[in-house]
């Protein structure tokens, strides 16, 4: 990319800021013509006129992509003048300013017309950036980012506007000046279509057959019939299953006999109820294992008394009326015999005193041993 050093940055700031002033006169100029234009519709209307109507819109749409696209070039202005000295110290372009110096340099051959700055501005950008640059530029053949603003070039196209654009300006244009227009059925049609588009679009749970979704069951899947109480005969439904660890691998001739999975009982026998199911007991020790000896067989736990209710928790103080539990005891002698055969105590009788002197010439005597 070739770089010009004969570019005139003071003309070129000048005509930028000069462009942005035009640019903001012709957005107020055209708005105004804009809403006599939309008065003049409405009488068309009144007067049944909707064809003449209708391509009198065409230029009011027209002008309004102009003026959103002269509010763009506003704004691209603005951004050049606010950025102007990377302008002036880059020589390469800055990815923050390649949109705009792009679009500038496209749109200038397409509007100079209307706005003589965008000449100057086209030829010292080109003098900035080189012939090949602004060449490409104009044919918006660069690639991202130093593309033309992809809003700029909607609104400047040439080409018509959609009839459905048409009616609906039509419509907007009837209902602020109060006359009644009624729309072309066919173009409205087409709106629908595009709603219908749309809907199309979104996550469909429904298959080919119309009758699956995330939350419809698979009518493929055939579903077992719950029983009917009609007959009295028909087993009732299986209680309720509770978990039970699995039994000791055991060889096969002694596992105890099992009826067979599909056994029933006889219609006549009684049926217990699914809240009153009690599981199987344990098998016993003695029926798996009869080869085993005695002494190799666990003793069986007592069983509480059945006289004791079982509301008691803690210990209980026994019955007075019980008396099962008390120990046999010889009962105590009522007289006690006479000590002066056993000749201990002093020998005495029951009548006679204690003799202290004797017991102080004892005790002397004790001592002096």
């Amino acid at each position: 990319m070739s770089v010009s050093w004969g570019t005139q940055y003071a003309k070129l700031k000048t005509n930028l800021r000069l462009c942005a002033n035009r640019l903001k006169l012709l957005q107020k100029k055209k708005t105004e013509m804009a809403q006599k234009a939309r008065t003049e519709i409405a009488d068309m209307l009144l007067n049944d006129k909707a064809d003449r109507a209708r391509i009198r819109v065409e230029s009011i749409i027209r002008e309004d992509f102009v003026v959103e696209a002269y509010e763009l070039l506003e704004m691209l202005c603005e951004l050049l003048l606010a950025r102007f000295g990377v302008i002036q110290q880059m020589k390469e372009i800055d990815d923050g300013i390649a949109e705009a110096v792009t679009s500038m340099l496209w749109v200038a051959p397409r509007i100079c017309h209307e706005v003589t700055e965008f000449k100057v501005i086209n030829d010292q950008l080109t003098q900035k950036y080189g012939k090949q640059f602004a060449e490409a530029a104009r044919m918006n053949q660069l690639p991202e980012p130093t593309r033309v603003a992809p809003k700029l070039v909607a609104k400047l196209n040439v080409g018509a506007p959609s009839k459905l654009l048409v009616e609906k300006y039509l419509i907007e244009i009837a209902k602020c000046a109060g006359v009644d227009f009624t729309p072309d059925p066919r173009v409205m049609r087409e709106d629908d279509d595009e709603l219908a588009k749309a809907e199309q679009n979104l996550i469909n749970f429904v298959n080919e057959d119309n009758n699956i979704g995330w939350n419809v069951a698979d009518p493929r899947v055939n579903l077992p019939n719950p029983p009917s109480n009609s007959s009295p005969n028909h087993p009732g439904p299986p209680p309720p299953q509770f978990y039970q660890p699995p039994p000791p691998q055991l060889p096969t001739s002694q596992v105890p006999h099992m009826p067979p999975p599909n056994f029933q009982p006889p219609s006549n026998q009684f049926q217990p109820h699914p809240t009153q199911f009690q599981p199987p007991p344990p098998p016993q020790l003695n029926s798996v294992a009869p080869h085993m000896p005695n002494e190799y067989m666990a003793p069986k736990p007592s069983q509480p008394p059945t006289n004791q209710p079982q509301e008691h928790i803690y210990e209980s103080p026994p019955d007075d009326s019980n008396t099962d539990f008390l120990y046999d005891f010889p009962e105590p002698p009522s007289d006690f015999g006479d000590d002066k055969k056993n000749g201990g105590g002093g020998g005495k009788s029951e009548g006679d005193n204690l003799n202290f002197e004797d017991l102080t010439q004892r005790f002397k005597r004790l001592n002096q041993k």
